[in-house]
């Protein structure tokens, strides 16, 4: 399973490459703002210095919610580097922007998907990923889970090629059921992240075997 990282702020990516297990980023224009971007040249700026960051695939959203606007947006985004996938969402003219997208060699992220039938859509039009988001399922009280095993059962039969990306991870336990359910990628802030490294019984360990060197030492 691959690990993206979703931010849009450099020092959290920096962080997750060092690590060694980064394997691309997902950002949108909440994560812009949060980290102080606005303004069209300045958030395009921003996606250069992200994938100047990183070999994998970065994110990059639209923002129109029109076809010609969506494509229009997504060619621009698509020019910046070779490692850009333009992030689409879930509507009518999303889909048909998909198809567009996937007919001319640009690859894409199929954001804000909340059903199979949604999932199903998406696959047939061609998106690269597809961005389930389990978290906001979980706030309604449905089960994200299950919603990444339906569609990974629904992909493995028909054959579809598109990547399952878990979006809206809000914890760790999130991750490691990500990866049980059938998700080819997830993408996390690096919190949740950082947070699989942690265990009672590893800093026990750690602790002993460190107090058996100084004595050893003394």
């Amino acid at each position: 399973m691959k690990f993206f990282i979703d931010t849009a702020n450099l020092s959290d990516i920096q962080e997750a490459a060092d690590l060694g297990i980064l394997d691309g980023v997902t950002t949108n224009p909440s994560l812009m703002a949060k980290e102080g971007i606005s303004g069209d040249q300045a958030v395009k700026d921003h996606y250069v210095k992200i994938c100047e960051l990183v070999d994998g695939d970065v994110s990059a959203e639209v923002i129109s919610t029109d076809f010609e606007g969506i494509v229009q947006e997504g060619e621009v985004l698509a020019q910046l580097a070779p490692n850009i996938v333009v992030k689409v969402p879930m509507i009518r003219d999303g889909v048909k922007a998909l198809r567009h997208f996937y007919d001319h060699g640009i690859r894409t992220n199929c954001t804000l998907v909340f059903s199979p039938g949604q999932a199903i859509l998406a696959a047939k039009a061609g998106a690269t990923y597809l961005s389930p988001f389990i978290g906001r399922i979980d706030d309604i009280t449905w089960d994200g889970m299950s919603l990444i095993r339906e569609i990974a059962e629904i992909y493995a039969i028909q054959g579809y090629e598109t990547e399952i990306l878990a979006a809206s991870i809000r914890s760790s336990k999130h991750i490691v059921e990500s990866a049980k359910s059938g998700a080819d990628v997830i993408t996390a802030p690096l919190k949740p992240i950082l947070g699989l490294l942690n265990h009672p019984l590893t800093d026990i360990g750690l602790a002993k075997f460190l107090a058996d060197h100084k004595k050893a030492n003394a």
